[in-house]
């Protein structure tokens, strides 16, 4: 799947996948290598949070989700799409409008078609939300 490149603002220069209208209404969301490691990140907008004026926990769902493909980017082959086949996820804090959001993780395993990923996601910092998945990848569309 082809990144295009955001040109202005806080994240000029991060990628991110435009053909997905659900993470462009959720997020955006944004990722980028530094020193051969994914780092995906967004800002809390208003929009996502709940009635109690904290980030949405579907929102920080979605954000890992697809952190499970910018960490795993390298390892998804030549026609760079695959989908979601598992995915688990622990709530360990919360984040409120404004805040820094940054996910990292690793790929466990990448084999033949699936591609196993682990990562933690931080609240200006502090852990937000743990979360594993497993990416299926699929052939050119």
């Amino acid at each position: 799947m082809n990144a295009h490149t955001f040109e202005s603002g806080e994240f000029a220069g991060w990628h991110y996948w435009p053909t997905d209208p659900f993470e462009q209404a959720a997020g955006p969301f944004f990722y980028r290598h530094v020193d051969g490691e994914a780092v995906c990140a967004f800002r809390v907008q208003k929009k996502q949070l709940n009635g109690m004026g904290i980030i949405h926990g579907g929102c920080l769902m979605s954000f890992a989700d697809f952190a499970l493909f910018g960490i795993a980017h390298e390892e998804m082959g030549p026609s760079g799409y695959g989908v979601t086949v598992a995915f688990t996820s622990e709530f360990l804090g919360s984040a409120r409008e404004g805040d820094y959001m940054e996910a990292r993780g690793e790929v466990l395993r990448a084999g033949g078609s699936l591609i196993f990923v682990r990562g933690v996601i931080t609240a200006e910092g502090k852990p937000c939300l743990n979360f594993s998945g497993t990416i299926k990848r699929l052939r050119e569309r």
